[in-house]
């Protein structure tokens, strides 16, 4: 644990990969010490390291995989909320936008594939895991304000659903609804959470696949084969703790369905109307400049691009708790809100509000080619494909022409 030479106050914390190599040179030296000693090892690195994969060990200290979770969650992540680190897609890690100096520690030097598959093979699929259920309880948290959010807009967003195809009835009552910023934020923070858990979950699958690879196959074989669809979710618990992707996230499900065990009634309303808040919130991203798309790291300045994981994630998790199967319906029901709000941007006069209109265009696209649940066909049934194409055309062009 010193090793990891974690400081509170500053909050410097070693790289994975030189605590790796550190912990793999302490083990070298002490198998060499063994050829002169009569003891085992083995046995003491297996007990040792397998502490450091739960929250305390066996004196009650706080263990690596204690102190990574702390950092990752409390320093890195918020860092990223701050703004001037994004999670660059082409790049698969979180990168700083801005000059050196300005952020303490270089976020790519964090959260890079090499250094997430070394803390996962520090700290193991136990490890991971308490930093999962760590980064679900934060994005618990964020869910429950939404709903709040929800009880608060409630009647406007009742007549935003049932008035989608008409613009000006559309127009007059989203003016009215309340905390619309607020709502685009905290979906954009689940989305940076769930982006840095899908880079972790890449990592370990890595790890398991050189040290287990049968068995990981065989879990793969399995997750696809599996007679009566997993009713219980216990095949999606066993592939998501091997770091293999779900189409619902069964360690979110699990921390949304704690927050609130009873179902009532009028849940199923709630998560249906905050679907339609973040369809119809959506195009107000073009007004703010930092919506632009930057194409060479695939992102939005912003981290709006997150949103499109965050959309898919919680709708999904949302909707199975609600258990009415109709998780299909609603995600095609939320696509033609966020087309025809989308599209009467095209017809926006002001060009305050439509700054950054482009880079919106490709979150509806990146919606759709993230989401299990989505097609394009049905893309190009509520959105024109020309648009995203041009769009595509003009961020791109921007930001070559450096405007």
């Amino acid at each position: 644990v010193g090793m990891v030479m974690y400081n509170a106050e500053t909050m410097e914390i070693a790289k994975p990969s030189e605590l790796l190599a550190s912990v793999r040179a302490y083990m070298n030296v002490l198998q060499t010490v063994e050829h002169y000693v009569n003891i085992d090892m083995t046995r003491i690195f297996n007990n040792c390291l397998l502490q450091q994969t739960q929250a305390i060990d066996s004196h009650g200290e706080k263990t690596i995989a204690a102190l990574y979770n702390t950092w990752y969650s409390d320093v890195l992540l918020r860092k990223v909320s701050g703004g001037n680190i994004v999670f660059s897609m082409n790049q698969r890690a979180f990168v700083s936008i801005t000059p050196e100096g300005c952020i303490p520690f270089n976020p790519e030097e964090f959260s890079d594939f090499n250094e997430l598959r070394s803390l996962a093979e520090l700290i193991g699929p136990y490890g991971i895991k308490l930093i999962n259920e760590q980064l679900m309880w934060h994005i618990a948290n964020q869910v429950q304000e939404l709903k709040r959010m929800v009880g608060m807009n409630k009647e406007t967003l009742i007549i935003l659903r049932s008035n989608f195809d008409k613009p000006e009835i559309m127009k007059d009552h989203f003016k009215r609804l309340q905390h619309v910023d607020n709502v685009l934020q905290r979906m954009t923070i689940i989305g940076v959470i769930l982006s840095f858990r899908q880079l972790l979950q890449e990592a370990l699958l890595d790890v398991l696949e050189q040290r287990i690879p049968f068995l990981v196959s065989s879990m793969k074989d399995f997750q696809n084969h599996v007679p009566g669809g997993d009713p219980l979710k216990t095949v999606s618990e066993m592939a998501s703790a091997a770091g293999l992707s779900c189409k619902v996230d069964p360690t979110l499900l699990n921390a949304l369905r704690a927050q609130k065990p009873e179902i009532d009634e009028g849940e199923h309303l709630t998560v249906l109307l905050l679907m339609v808040f973040v369809a119809v919130s959506i195009p107000k991203l073009a007004k703010n400049d930092q919506s632009f798309y930057r194409a060479t790291y695939e992102a939005h300045t912003n981290n709006t691009h997150c949103l499109a994981l965050a959309v898919n994630n919680i709708f999904g998790a949302l909707f199975t708790i609600c258990g009415q199967n109709d998780l299909e319906d609603r995600m095609a029901e939320f696509l033609a809100l966020a087309s025809s709000s989308l599209l009467r941007l095209g017809q926006e006069t002001e060009k305050e509000n439509i700054k950054n209109r482009e880079s919106i265009y490709l979150l509806l696209h990146q919606i759709v080619q993230e989401s299990p649940f989505l097609t394009m066909d049905l893309l190009e049934s509520c959105f024109p494909y020309a648009l995203i194409r041009n769009a595509f055309h003009a961020v791109y062009k921007q930001e070559q022409s450096g405007i």
